[in-house]
């Protein structure tokens, strides 16, 4: 008898997904009208964007190289070496000038520009961001060495290079802000996204940051795209260097303006903190406490702390007896 019921609900439920197909046409007739709706957005006839995948691969090789034999599938030692990344770096080099000619083309078609031999640029600026990876690698061993010197709970370099999601995400930084001062249009932005969605670090790439930057635990954090941070800066969970609340169409108006602050050298920003405006300066070695909002400049060797909440704590003695409630 169950199987009978069964069989029969089974039978029922696929005639009815079967009618509810028959409308997809209709529907599917309305979807295709609206993309003749100028009000919206479609990128239909131009050059497909790349996947997130490709761009993965991409950031994956570069760590290959950046960090020699912490992200490689076999060991890297004296007999191997030279083969090893002689080959990783021409890959590289071949996904990566794939990519940048890839976007260049892009916007080439898409938006009427002028013919800027998409082909030959994308190689040129490929072999230019491979001739930085020397330099590269001496900045990020100096935000390892940061991560480690300034966190107790760090056991090693190696578990720095590994494991923290803060250096993740200043790598992919520090290539996409290549790539950005390279004038390369899309590529640099979904990279630091791609790290935003692992992450939940948020480096826009136009960002200008110095040496020895460091991210700690990192989720929610929000750097934006005309911040400039000096050296040696330290900063935590949840804190947003950001704009100030702009009107409408200001993208427009405002586009390439500075928007978003100044920190300067040694200065560290604890967890919550939301900091303001292009004109807003954090001078050398203050520091800004937890969950603080500042929209205007303070000077160096400040620090900056709210003012301790009133806490009620309430202590249950037992079962029978009401809680005793202290106010402090």
């Amino acid at each position: 008898m169950d199987d009978f019921f069964k069989n029969n609900i089974c039978q029922t439920g696929s005639k009815t997904a079967s009618e509810h197909r028959k409308e997809l046409p209709k529907v599917i007739n309305t979807i295709l009208s609206s993309m003749e709706d100028d009000r919206c957005f479609a990128h239909i006839g131009d050059e497909p964007i790349h996947f997130s995948t490709s761009v993965k691969e991409m950031i994956d090789k570069f760590r290959e190289i950046l960090f020699p034999g912490y992200f490689s599938s076999e060991k890297i030692d004296g007999a191997n070496m030279i083969y090893n990344l002689g080959q990783g770096i021409s890959q590289l080099y071949d996904i990566l000038s794939e990519q940048i000619i890839h976007v260049l083309r892009h916007d080439c078609l898409r938006y009427g520009l002028t013919c800027s031999e998409c082909e030959s640029r994308g190689n040129s600026l490929a072999l230019k961001l491979i001739k930085e990876i020397p330099n590269l690698r001496l900045t990020l061993a100096e935000d390892v060495k940061g991560a480690y010197d300034g966190d107790p709970a760090a056991k090693s370099h190696d578990e720095v290079i590994f494991s923290y999601p803060g250096l993740y995400a200043i790598t992919v930084y520090r290539i996409a802000h290549i790539l950005s001062n390279l004038d390369v249009p899309q590529l640099p932005r979904i990279m630091t996204e791609h790290a935003h969605n692992l992450t939940g670090i948020d480096i826009h790439p136009g960002a200008k940051i110095g040496e020895r930057f460091v991210i700690d635990h990192g989720t929610g954090i929000v750097v934006g795209e005309t911040s400039v941070i000096g050296n040696n800066v330290r900063i935590y969970q949840n804190v947003t260097i950001g704009a100030l609340s702009l009107p409408p169409n200001a993208g427009i108006k405002l586009r390439g303006a500075k928007r978003h602050p100044t920190i300067e050298d040694d200065v560290i920003i604890y967890s919550g903190a939301t900091i303001l405006g292009g004109k807003t300066i954090i001078g050398a070695r203050s520091v800004v406490g937890g969950n603080v909002w500042l929209t205007r400049s303070i000077p160096s060797d400040t620090k900056v702390f709210i003012e301790s909440p009133r806490l009620i704590y309430k202590y249950q003695e037992t079962q029978e007896e009401p809680d005793h409630e202290y106010q402090v």
